[in-house]
């Protein structure tokens, strides 16, 4: 691998850096990967899993969950890891690169054994590459800025969490179809068994691929950021960098709540789904008998639309797209002409929409349990279009808040603790979803009592949150320009 060209500052230019392309790129097919993997896993795990004779083995769901969120976790947690050795050692592009190859086998892992073996040799490698490259990549992002093109931050990070869900999208939408179709013993047999996670998982594996030598082609376009070595340990103990890491750590904390609740999307929300009436048209009778009786065959098969369990989040990141600009230059500046709206209260506004995401798929649940008719998907879906906006108000802006409130020697650090609270929301969850399991099988949260715990959870800390948010000072570091 060739030498990184390393700079001790940005380029000083008002225009868009040349290296923004192919970080945006290689982000998108990254997260086509993660998010392709990541919305099969609890299926694969309760309907496809096999024992090392071949034989079904599948978990069940709150084991699954658990699982699922312990790994969410590890992924949330191993940015630290990368942070360090970014920030000290090898410097943002070889930490990126080195660990992105562990990535690829992890993916190919998944795809070459259907067994637990397989399962937790994967999500290991994963993990580690994965997770270590989470704080460095959007570290790398924010490095390419110095003060004179410091104003187009905010547009960059919008479009780098754009290209994210561009990914996670199309990724959320294929995989579920891969695994169905490649699945069928209809049409390929025994091997159907094999063949289909085979499939689903691999095609991710090949995009990250892609996405490793996207970054490695960009290598020579990047502004690149020396590793610190001493230094970090030295600013991280400083007056200011001990001061920085307890704000934000704080919170942080809070923020780990709205994960707990947002990450269950891919685990309980699925599940859920799964319970549902997924055919699109229903509550819509009248349109639904004429597309019957149109005559347009291309229409007609619109009638009977059904989709599946684990697709259902591909609304979340085609929201995402469609928002963010929205967002950025049409409702928030329309806000900011009633009030400052900093990006403590964006975080505070995401965090109460939030709770009503999670109150409606309480309501939801409530149905199901109900009976004898399943309720509609459209009840998910509405919950899907208000975690969205939670997401945008939420996420997105920690990004941008993490880089701009870290020292400069510091900045993949302190991303690394952002996503760490991330790790601590998913072991909260794994752990409650482990913890109300009896031995029977029985479960201490049944139905959507379970939704409304953590529905009311998230109220106490959004209130909590606003209390903390109101005293906090806020201090900007950004990479000095040449």
């Amino acid at each position: 691998m060739s030498q990184p060209k390393y700079l001790t500052a940005p380029l000083p230019i008002a225009t868009m850096p040349p290296g923004v392309p192919y970080i945006i790129g290689n982000e998108a097919a990254e997260r086509f990967c993660f998010y392709g993997m990541k919305t099969i896993l609890v299926v694969f795990m309760t309907k496809f899993l096999l024992d090392r004779h071949g034989v079904l083995a599948a978990m069940s769901e709150e084991e699954a969950k658990g699982y699922y969120h312990l790994f969410v976790a590890g992924v949330y947690f191993f940015p630290i890891i990368g942070a360090i050795l970014a920030d000290a050692v090898w410097g943002k592009f070889r930490t990126i690169f080195y660990l992105s190859l562990v990535y690829c086998l992890g993916n190919f892992a998944l795809a070459a054994d259907q067994t637990r073996i397989g399962l937790f040799v994967g999500l290991l490698l994963i993990t580690l590459g994965a997770g270590g490259i989470k704080s460095c990549v959007s570290a790398n992002v924010g490095d390419q800025f110095g003060q004179q093109n410091k104003h187009l931050l905010e547009k960059v990070f919008g479009w780098f969490y754009f290209s994210i869900n561009f990914g996670s999208f199309f990724s959320t939408l294929l995989t579920p179809v891969l695994l169905d179709h490649f699945s069928r013993t209809d049409l390929y047999g025994a091997q159907a068994k094999h063949l289909g996670p085979c499939i689903a998982f691999g095609v991710p594996g090949v995009l990250m691929a892609a996405a490793t030598l996207i970054f490695w082609l960009g290598r020579k376009k990047f502004v690149h950021i020396p590793p610190s070595g001493s230094a970090l340990v030295k600013e991280a103990f400083s007056a200011d960098g001990l001061k920085v890491i307890t704000k934000l750590g704080v919170l942080f904390l809070f923020v780990a709540m709205f994960w707990a609740l947002y990450e269950q999307t891919g685990a309980a929300w699925v599940l859920q789904a799964d319970k549902m009436n997924r055919h699109l048209l229903d509550w819509f009778q009248p349109a639904e008998q004429w597309l019957v009786a149109s005559g347009l065959t291309f229409l007609d098969g619109l009638s009977g639309l059904e989709i599946k369990a684990a697709q259902v989040q591909a609304i979340n990141p085609l929201l995402i797209m469609l928002m963010i600009p929205v967002f950025t230059y049409g409702i928030y500046p329309a806000i900011n002409q009633v009030f400052r709206l900093t990006p403590l209260r964006k975080v505070s506004l995401g965090m109460f929409l939030m709770v009503l995401a999670f109150a409606i798929t309480a309501y939801a649940e409530m149905l199901i349990d109900r009976g004898p008719q399943p309720p509609s998907i459209w009840w998910q879906l509405l919950a899907f279009i208000i975690l969205t906006v939670a997401e945008v108000m939420v996420s997105i802006t920690c990004l941008e808040f993490s880089y701009t409130q870290a020292p400069k020697k510091m900045k993949s650090l302190i991303m690394g603790l952002y996503l760490l609270s991330n790790a601590v929301g998913n072991l909260f969850t794994a752990w409650v979803n482990f913890f109300i399991t009896n031995p029977d099988g029985s479960n201490k949260l049944p139905g959507a009592s379970y939704y409304w715990f953590f529905a009311g959870l998230m109220l106490a800390t959004s209130l909590l949150f606003c209390l903390y948010a109101a005293f906090y000072r806020e201090k900007t570091y950004i990479q000095d320009a040449a």
